[in-house]
């Protein structure tokens, strides 16, 4: 099936009329390709993901089955969260895979950032491969694709893990509805679809999840390190009214220590780096000015409550020059 392209005179998806009339053509789409076969859709909880599913569910149905797989990569609380909205409240046919021994014991010694994307992409392919083999009927693969990760991919800024086709020994054909949507779009989408709100108004997240916000090659201290600031950045944030507000923010762990001190000792720790993003389309972003006495706040607990982090650093830098992650 030939795949999707954005045509040049789309009209921007900006309001529920647009929005429903998107749904409902998509609809037809996804029941024409689709019949009475089944769809695997990959899962991950994030907004494209979630909108994908809505529309999937939407069309078909039961005939959806929504692999969540944890890599081992996905931020503090995600997975129970992802279990509790979509298999508890939105009566999803979900599997939930705990798949973290299997990624990171893949990644270990991998420092180039595409060789880590492709092999946590390849390796989501066999999961689901693997899980297809256990079920009846699946001919479809769902994917949260959207128009920014094909202009990147093309571009050659960065590989995206659902960009690039599947395997040839693989006999499942793409289902991807909001491919040729900007990331505001699949916003106003997903409110029309009926999703919570702050599911829709969520942070957007990578596909690779917290490995690319590990640079280098992954340790578990390291990842553990990045998944505790962000837990502290994200509750802050919503501490002090800036959950919605600001697009996009969270933390990284760059693979380098410097000297510190804690409790009158010598410490030889990672710093942690901020990014605190704002955007409407991703294709260009503006950095979110915090204010100093919250930044001092977060240097505070970071380095008191995040064991391994003896600094914290605020990334102040736009796109372009800079990608919204790090790698």
């Amino acid at each position: 099936m030939a795949l999707l392209v954005r045509p040049e005179n789309m009209q921007r998806i900006n309001t529920p009329e647009l929005a429903k009339a998107y749904i409902e053509e998509q609809i037809a789409d996804i029941k024409a390709q689709v019949g009475d076969k089944k769809v695997l859709l990959a899962l991950s909880g994030g907004v494209d993901s979630s909108v994908c599913a809505a529309l999937l569910l939407k069309a078909i149905g039961q005939q959806l089955v929504c692999v969540h797989v944890n890599h081992g990569l996905l931020r503090k609380g995600e997975p129970e969260q992802v279990i509790e909205v979509f298999k508890n409240q939105m009566n999803a046919n979900l599997i939930y895979i705990d798949a973290t021994d299997r990624f990171l014991d893949l990644l270990a010694g991998v420092s180039d950032p595409e060789q880590k994307r492709h092999i946590i992409g390849e390796e989501f392919i066999k999961v689901f491969a693997e899980e297809a083999a256990k079920l009846d009927g699946i001919e479809f693969l769902g994917q949260g694709t959207i128009w920014p990760d094909i202009l990147e991919s093309e571009q050659g800024i960065k590989a995206h893990h659902n960009v690039g086709g599947l395997p040839e020994e693989l006999n499942f054909e793409l289902v991807e509805p909001v491919r040729i949507l900007y990331k505001d779009e699949v916003r106003v989408v997903g409110e029309e679809l009926g999703l919570p709100h702050g599911m829709v108004y969520r942070q957007p997240f990578p596909g690779p999840g917290l490995g690319v916000r590990c640079p280098g090659a992954i340790t578990r201290d390291r990842l553990e390190a990045v998944r505790e600031s962000d837990a502290i950045l994200r509750e802050e944030f919503a501490k002090n009214g800036l959950e919605g507000k600001v697009w996009q923010y969270f933390t990284v762990v760059p693979d380098f220590k410097s000297t510190g001190i804690k409790d009158g000792k010598r410490t030889f720790d990672w710093p942690c780096i901020i990014r605190a993003i704002n955007t409407i389309d991703v294709v260009e972003v503006t950095v979110e000015h915090l204010e100093p006495a919250f930044i001092d706040h977060l240097v505070k607990r970071i380095t008191t409550e995040v064991p391994g982090i003896n600094r914290v650093l605020f990334d102040y830098t736009p796109k372009p020059p800079a990608t919204v992650e790090y790698e």
